[in-house]
């Protein structure tokens, strides 16, 4: 849950016959929603919409953001590593660590164990919020590593967002300055896309019109709602807000 090297993985790939999609059922009162997807597939995004629709977002990389400013961690990383893996306003340089920590597991596993109680700390008190808030319909978990370190065990239901492999390269390109090479480096650390998908409750395609992308999620954000409502729904009840 949040992660200097956010898109590095246990490196295990292949679906076994141990493989089973588990069958979700949260303890908190509202869905629980995980994103997961191919690195660059717009999962940001897939949050950003559900935010919209009255969903609370817990921003994994954006709690580890803020945890790497508080002072006691930013001091303990500099104790590990050197004063090197700061940037010039002095603050934790998230790209110096996330090469550190990259290829190897030594290094990942304690860099974790600093940052990973902080930001779930941070998490249950965004939930804690959100538990008896009317306004928050359902809470989402945008992860980079949502089955790498078992959070959709916490999920009511899991999307997968799908998106071609030149499309996502594109993205990073642009965005971090990735070669393909870098990407499929990446992705080879993490589950693959197969098993992430098969492992999911709904696939939701974010190739194309992003208003496709919207109608889609529409209508999974509103079966989502069913299940986890003791009494089932209208659709007039849901008020999804313009299709």
């Amino acid at each position: 849950m949040g992660s200097l090297d956010p898109d590095s993985g246990s490196g295990e790939t292949d679906i076994t016959a141990a493989d089973r999609r588990p069958a979700r059922a949260s303890n908190y009162p509202k869905p629980v929603i995980g994103i997961v997807g191919g690195i660059g597939s717009g999962k940001s995004f897939i949050a950003g919409l559900l935010a919209e629709l009255g969903c609370g977002i817990v921003d994994s990389d954006k709690l580890a953001h803020e945890v790497l400013r508080e002072p006691e961690v930013k001091a303990e990383l500099v104790l590990w590593w050197g004063p090197g893996i700061l940037d010039a306003s002095g603050q934790v340089d998230r790209r110096v660590v996330g090469h550190r920590v990259f290829g190897n597991p030594e290094a990942r596993q304690k860099l974790n164990g600093l940052v990973h109680p902080r930001v779930r700390e941070r998490s249950h008190a965004y939930m804690d919020a959100w538990r008896n808030d009317p306004r928050a319909r359902a809470v989402v978990w945008d992860t980079p590593l949502l089955y790498e370190v078992g959070l959709d065990r916490e999920c009511d239901a899991v999307i997968f967002v799908n998106t071609l492999f030149d499309k996502r390269l594109e993205r990073v390109s642009k965005s971090r300055g990735w070669t393909r090479e870098e990407l499929e480096k990446r992705e080879k650390s993490q589950f693959s896309l197969d098993k992430k998908r098969y492992l999911a409750d709904y696939v939701l395609d974010n190739g194309g019109d992003p208003e496709a992308t919207r109608r889609q999620l529409h209508e999974i954000f509103s079966q989502i709602l069913s299940r986890k409502s003791p009494v089932s729904r209208s659709p007039e009840s849901l008020d999804l807000g313009p299709q």
